[in-house]
């Protein structure tokens, strides 16, 4: 293990976080707001880390290996999520604990959107924007960034990026350089969110809301600048707008590079994850739609209509905005919207659960299965497309499988040993695990109310659900420490 490498890329990306402090400074002058000391001080604090961490092994050159890429991306989002903490512990009109700062911290940064914080509308507007930017840097994951920025301080970033990519297949590079390929993915994230900000713009937001929310929406956040979320604006225009771009940033974003690329969107059609995806998420909405006409949930049919599809795309790609309580929506929608998010969205975007290439794989093999039991000796391929999948890749979906399944019993296990109720303990670790945000219980409103054991055992697994488990879990393996 390089630990000289390893201790000096931790320095230099803290120093690099630290700066990411400073445009909340220029909120809190604009409105007057009086928190902009808080934001400071944890700049100062980051950057003094960073520098402590990086200034006695400088001069380290060696190469940065697989390995090492593994330990730099699961200490530095533990780190980052600590001292991201830091204006939110500062700040007085918050009073946090050191918990609940950095319960708040790790939600943005996974873009998980669970909040342990109240009376939004009345925050300084300082933090309010804090909270959308860790959403709108965890989103594509401040690892690509820094994929994109190392290699001119020397450093390269290919380990980084197959540690920090979502998805079963890590070795896809959309262009033959890993920091171009980061740069791209860059520019596409950053194109959506323009353009995403516009469009709310356009349907009604004034420009702060816009770009909060633009933020967590391109990131599939979920936190917003009020109480009610996207529901504080009761429009029509800006649900849509919301609907629109929570689906787009639900793809994978290589799909998008390509489109932006040849200036195509042909090749979506011939994408079977994208095809799954369209098509859960269209099941979904009809399903929900169907059951609020059947109880006649809301006074007019439209809202009906609008509310379904919006909750059904935002609990599916765990964005977790809403427009209505659905912990309240009648028969099974509330569970069923839960179950949603352990699919997901694609792998390759910013959507948290399990993945939909991930479940359209246990699908195909299901389905090879019962085959066998017909035709024995037939050699039948698990295909995607025409492409036939290896075994390997195969093998590891059913390990994450697994390894999520036994993952998240143990955490529901201590979660209700800490005192919570069954239907709270449940939809909370789904929640997080699965990096959606609301729940169901006593958390369908927040996680205020839950033991600290309990938020820290969520902070897990916000962690574990934003690094797809595997990469945090490879750390406490003898394999991993052998020489």
């Amino acid at each position: 293990m390089n630990w000289t490498v390893i201790q000096r890329i931790l320095g230099l990306l803290l120093m690099i976080f630290s700066v990411t402090m400073l445009p909340p400074v220029a909120i809190s002058l604009i409105f007057d707001d009086q928190s902009w000391f808080s934001f400071v001080e944890g700049f100062g604090l980051t950057l003094f880390a960073g520098f402590i961490c990086w200034a006695p092994v400088h001069k380290s050159k060696k190469d940065l290996r697989l390995r090492d890429g593994f330990l730099v991306v699961a200490a530095f989002w533990t780190v980052l999520g600590t001292f991201g903490a830091a204006p939110l512990y500062f700040d007085d009109s918050l009073s946090l604990s050191f918990t609940d700062a950095v319960f708040e911290s790790m939600s943005g940064l996974t873009t998980t959107g669970a909040t342990v914080l109240k009376g939004l509308d009345e925050l300084p507007k300082s933090i309010l924007y804090y909270r959308q930017q860790l959403q709108w840097l965890g989103g594509m994951g401040i690892i690509v960034l820094a994929v994109a920025v190392l290699p001119m301080l020397g450093v390269g970033g290919m380990q980084l990026y197959r540690a920090e990519t979502p998805g079963p297949v890590k070795d896809t590079k959309l262009t033959p350089r890993i920091t171009e390929t980061a740069k791209a993915l860059w520019y596409v994230y950053l194109a959506f969110t323009i353009a995403c900000s516009l469009s709310y713009m356009a349907a009604g937001m004034g420009w702060f809301d816009a770009l909060c929310h633009a933020f967590s929406t391109v990131a599939i956040g979920g936190f917003s600048t009020h109480d009610l979320s996207i529901g504080y604006f009761d429009s029509t225009a800006i649900n849509l707008v919301a609907i629109i771009f929570m689906f787009c940033a639900g793809i994978n974003f290589s799909l998008h590079f390509y489109a932006w690329r040849y200036v195509s969107v042909a090749h979506y059609g011939h994408d079977p994850e994208f095809k799954a995806y369209t098509f859960v998420l269209i099941v979904l909405s009809v399903i929900v739609v169907a059951v609020l006409f059947q109880y006649q949930y809301f006074d007019r049919p439209g809202q009906n209509l609008i509310h379904g599809i919006f909750q059904a795309v935002s609990i599916a790609t765990t964005t977790g905005f809403t427009t209505a309580k659905f912990s309240d929506w009648p028969a099974a929608l509330p569970v069923a919207l839960i179950f949603a998010s352990f699919i997901g969205g694609s792998a390759g975007s910013t959507a948290g659960g399990i993945k939909v290439i991930r479940w359209l794989l246990i699908y195909k093999q299901g389905v090879r299965e019962i085959v066998r039991l017909v035709h024995p000796s037939a050699e039948i391929p698990v295909k995607l497309g025409n492409k036939a999948v290896g075994y390997r890749v195969v093998d590891a979906v059913w390990g994450f499988f697994s390894i999520y399944v036994v993952v998240f019993g143990v955490m529901l296990l201590v979660v209700m040993m800490t005192g919570v109720d069954q239907v709270t303990a449940f939809s909370g670790v789904a929640a997080t695990l699965n990096n959606l945000g609301p729940g169901l219980g006593d958390v369908s409103s927040g996680f205020m109310t839950l033991p600290d054991t309990a938020k820290w055992v969520s902070v897990a697994g916000m962690l574990l659900g934003r690094l797809e488990i595997f990469t945090l879990l490879v750390l406490i393996t003898p394999t991993f420490w052998r020489h």
